[in-house]
């Protein structure tokens, strides 16, 4: 898989999955929306990555990292709550995360493996 596929997989989840967690909940509150911010900034970061663009990429890695980071503490809630609709939006939303983000590191080091042999 690309990891511009991966960007854009991981950017609609974040978005559908955080305007459900806004809508299906009883008190909706403004911080679930947080990784819909974060799924958009990741959709205007696709054309980038998509055309290869390592500043575009890198920024892309970086917020996904951040909202890997982000989301331990709404799935610590979550948890807490016993609230299971919310850790599996949760859950799903870091699964995909982390997934981008280990498309997005064996794309640098596949890379960087190819600019060494040149």
């Amino acid at each position: 898989m690309t990891p511009a596929i991966a960007n854009l997989i991981n950017a609609i989840a974040l978005i559908v999955l955080g305007l459900m967690g806004y809508f299906l909940s009883e008190s909706p509150s403004k911080t679930a929306l947080i990784p819909v911010g974060f799924g958009v900034a990741l959709l205007a970061c696709y054309p980038g990555v998509r055309k290869h663009n390592k500043a575009i990429a890198h920024v892309a890695v970086l917020l996904t990292l951040i909202i890997v980071v982000a989301l331990v503490m709404p799935l610590r809630g979550a948890v807490n709550r016993e609230d299971f609709g919310a850790i599996v939006r949760v859950t799903l939303m870091i699964a995909s995360s982390v997934f981008a983000m280990i498309v997005f590191v064996r794309s640098f080091i596949a890379a960087r493996r190819s600019q060494a042999a040149e």
